[in-house]
């Protein structure tokens, strides 16, 4: 901020020490300006003119800082707003921990609408008409959904339970409430200020009182100025009248002189004192400053809390859901899903072709006692032995109870084919599982 000080202080800003000439210099050219107004009021009537306007403009100059002045810290009572932000600090912290309580009901929000859209989908799903890869791949984003849901229900817990929690509490230490109001440590500080801004306020009203008299006094003069010049050109005036018009004027320039020479006085004495005012205005201020400083450090690293819990982009947990979701896509095969439903509801299922067959007289019934005793005997002459088979065709079992094997490959059948054109058939190795029957050929 530039410092608006009042007329010489601006040297003694620079030097903190008081100016050597007892004059200031803006007093120094109001001298200057006064001396040349004398000497251009003998130089006739056009010249004094001239004079006059000159007078004025200083006179504007010099009241034209005052109102910039009074926005100034230096000023009395400017310190306020330094004071303010402890005020200003506690209400902003109940500020965030507001915006953030609702930031996690946002997030409490989406997680309760992702998990209801995935339990509403799941039945419409299960029932799709997709299958194969495509069926895992829909019903991989409604898990991925419950997931996130999970993810976004932590965040909401870490806003609340970590992040405000952790404001309130600094908050309460850092903010020490009076019993009547207001806070400590701004109390101390405005006590401070005020303390220190006392006895510059004293003089800055004695200036200004000086000022106002050697401006009403220059004001006078001027007036009798006026007075004099226009009854030395009027020749209706008296002689008598014209030599009291110049006494008077001559009254009115020892009046300026003699409240000039107060004004300048006291102008020295402010002058001899801001040094030692800026000096201890600055000293409270900096504490001022350190108060803040913590504050602002406090803060940044609560917003960089946040920012953690709210950055998803690198939450390991996020990145796994959407990894697993990418694969499950790109596992989409179209040769895969084509051929399963070839096997399972195109040319590629068993079938049982018409053939000839013999007439098979029928079995005799068995007694239940012989019956239980075959039953109960441990050793059966197709599932030991079985039927030597060989594959006409490549088989890639769908299911985990069918078996795969290659064009050519020879293995055992241990049952017959069931009404569904199903073996059952044992690979070296005792593997065992269900093949289409007309995959094979019996080994001759």
């Amino acid at each position: 901020m530039e410092i608006m000080w009042p007329e010489g202080l601006l040297a003694a800003h620079a030097l903190h020490t008081p100016p050597p000439a007892p004059k200031s210099p803006l007093c120094q050219a109001v001298t200057r300006s006064n001396c040349e107004t004398h000497k251009k009021t003998s130089e006739g009537r056009h010249q004094r003119k001239s004079g006059k306007v000159s007078d004025m403009s200083t006179l504007q100059k010099d009241t034209a800082p005052e109102d910039s002045n009074n926005q100034s810290f230096w000023m009395p009572g400017n310190y306020q707003r330094t004071v303010r932000r402890t005020e200003e600090a506690f209400q902003a912290c109940n500020d965030i921990v507001a915006c953030f309580q609702e930031r996690a009901r946002v997030e409490k929000q989406y997680a309760q609408q992702l998990s209801e859209w995935s339990t509403k989908w799941k039945p419409v799903v299960d029932s799709s008409p997709l299958y194969g890869s495509l069926l895992r791949a829909w019903k991989c984003f409604l898990t991925s959904a419950d997931r996130l849901s999970d993810l976004h229900s932590g965040i909401c817990r870490s806003l609340v339970s970590e992040d405000g929690d952790r404001i309130r509490t600094w908050q309460k230490e850092t903010f020490h409430k009076k019993m009547f109001g207001g806070f400590r440590e701004s109390h101390d500080f405005e006590t401070a200020f005020a303390r220190a801004q006392k006895p510059w306020a004293k003089r800055l009203k004695k200036l200004e009182k000086a000022r106002g008299a050697y401006h009403k006094a220059s004001r006078k003069e001027h007036a009798a100025q006026d007075r004099e010049t226009h009854a030395r050109g009027n020749p209706d005036i008296a002689t008598e009248k014209q030599k009291k018009i110049q006494e008077e004027r001559e009254q009115a320039r020892q009046e300026k002189e003699r409240v000039r020479a107060r004004y300048e006085k006291v102008l020295e004495e402010v002058t001899r004192y801001a040094p030692r005012y800026m000096e201890e205005m600055e000293s409270i201020f900096d504490q001022c400053q350190e108060e803040e400083r913590k504050r602002i450090s406090f803060l940044k690293q609560a917003f960089l809390s946040i920012h953690r819990h709210l950055d998803v982009t690198n939450n390991e947990s996020v990145k796994a859901v959407f990894s697993e979701l990418h694969h499950t896509l790109m596992a989409i095969s179209e040769q895969d899903d084509l051929r399963w439903w070839k096997n399972n509801h195109g040319p590629g299922m068993p079938t049982d072709w018409p053939h000839f067959q013999e007439w098979a007289p029928p079995e005799k019934k068995q007694k239940k006692g012989k019956k239980e005793v075959v039953q109960n005997c441990p050793e059966r002459s197709v599932m030991i032995g079985g039927i030597r088979v060989r594959a006409l065709y490549d088989y890639v079992g769908q299911e985990t109870d069918e078996l795969s094997f290659k064009a050519g490959e020879e293995f055992l059948k241990t049952e017959e084919e069931d009404d569904q054109g199903w073996c059952r058939g044992m690979k070296e190795g005792g593997r065992e599982g269900l093949y289409p029957a007309n995959y094979v050929e019996v080994v001759q």
